[in-house]
């Protein structure tokens, strides 16, 4: 484990649910920073979903201690302003005014605390509909997402929170920007990330398409896409896909050389990617015969030995035993409420060749009361 984490001795107060809040504080808490999760008496109901939500909860809270409050009364609010009193960040992800209304909204330390930075994860930034509730389907469905991803009459969301996700990570970036002003000025801020902005951002290369061309881009499944040779291949095996792509000239050169595609080799019409992507309809039949032939190991040997672009097709599943990610501690084990450990994806980032580690495993809801709450030794 790194000896000195890049926010060590930062402190953040956690009033969120579900991915996008929890998310902010698992990379905070992840590079160091002291995460305190408050959760309602009973904790927080995203440990008892279901289903897809199942794993929100023990992917998202570890390198956090939690607190229980009743924030309905006197004294639960008292706590949790004496907790933001001391804190240098506070992340919430509740319904629009709902903190506010409980006395703990923003404006409410802006003198008691000036040097807090309060940052807030909500469905939409400042416009016509910031009152509104949203989801990462909701932000997917309306910001192009998953027009872009299904096929044509057939909006897909992602197969993964990458909304929620992604609007955390700025909700970070706003956070960290926020702590460097503060460094110069010695005064906190508010910090505002959201869901459609970041879906809308996302697509940002779609409407840069259609400002470009004129014409209006096309979902990824029967997109033009911009190279020859860029798309899933069957191989010997029907179970073992592997995904293929050709970008360069020289990569196509390389490309033929080693599968022995003399012909195409051969052929000026097809020396320029620009070219190639005119002519799919030749190019792609004959090497899907040929990788059909083939077993994955072999083709990806030596694509890896001419350095293409490949992947072979897994399963979230598979990568509980991928030989990358647990050589090079992108694992790390954390212990389920029902006391099973299990290995979940690291922070992706490495700090002088080291990842973050886990310091505090899953917390069980209210667990660290008594540590933070100043009721005696920890429970």
């Amino acid at each position: 484990m790194m000896e000195s984490l890049p926010l060590a001795g930062l402190k953040v107060v956690e009033f969120t649910h579900m991915v996008m809040g929890p998310s902010i504080g698992l990379i905070l808490g992840d590079l160091g920073a002291d995460v305190v999760k408050v959760e309602p008496e009973g904790g927080d109901h995203t440990r008892r979903l279901l289903g897809s939500g199942a794993g929100y909860f023990p992917m998202f809270n570890r390198n956090k201690r939690s607190v229980t409050l009743n924030l309905k009364t006197d004294a639960g609010k008292a706590m949790a302003r004496d907790l933001i009193d001391d804190a240098d960040v506070v992340i919430e992800n509740f319904r629009p005014g709902a903190l506010a209304k409980l006395g703990l909204g923003p404006e409410v330390f802006r003198d008691s605390n000036p040097r807090l930075i309060y940052c807030t994860a909500k469905g939409f930034l400042t416009g016509p509909y910031e009152e509104r509730t949203a989801l990462d389907e909701v932000a997917q469905m309306m910001g192009g997402l998953a027009y872009m991803t299904g096929p044509p009459g057939r909006p897909l969301r992602a197969g993964a929170s990458v909304i929620d996700i992604a609007g955390g990570m700025f909700g970070v970036i706003g956070i960290l920007a926020a702590l460097e002003r503060r460094h110069r000025t010695g005064e906190g801020g508010e910090v505002k990330c959201s869901l459609f902005e970041t879906a809308a951002f996302f697509v940002g290369q779609h409407m840069a398409q259609m400002a470009v061309t004129g014409t209006p881009p096309s979902p990824m499944p029967t997109r033009i896409s911009a190279w020859a040779v860029y798309d899933v291949f069957e191989t010997a095996d029907p179970d073992e896909q592997l995904f293929i792509g050709v970008v360069s000239d020289p990569q196509w050169k390389a490309f033929c050389g080693e599968f022995g595609l003399t012909e195409f080799a051969a052929d000026p019409g097809l020396a320029a990617n620009n070219d190639r992507v005119l002519q799919r309809d030749r190019v792609l039949p004959p090497l899907r015969a040929m990788f059909a032939a083939m077993p994955r190991t072999a083709i990806i040997a030596r694509l890896e030995a001419i350095g293409l672009p490949f992947a072979p097709i897994m399963r979230p599943q598979d990568l509980f035993e991928d030989e990358h990610l647990l050589s090079g501690d992108g694992l790390v084990e954390v212990t389920l409420e029902n006391g099973d450990k299990t290995m979940l994806p690291a922070l992706p980032i490495e700090f002088d060749g080291e990842k973050p580690a886990l310091r505090r495993d899953l917390p069980l809801p209210g667990q660290h009361d008594a540590e933070i709450l100043g009721q005696g030794a920890d429970t």
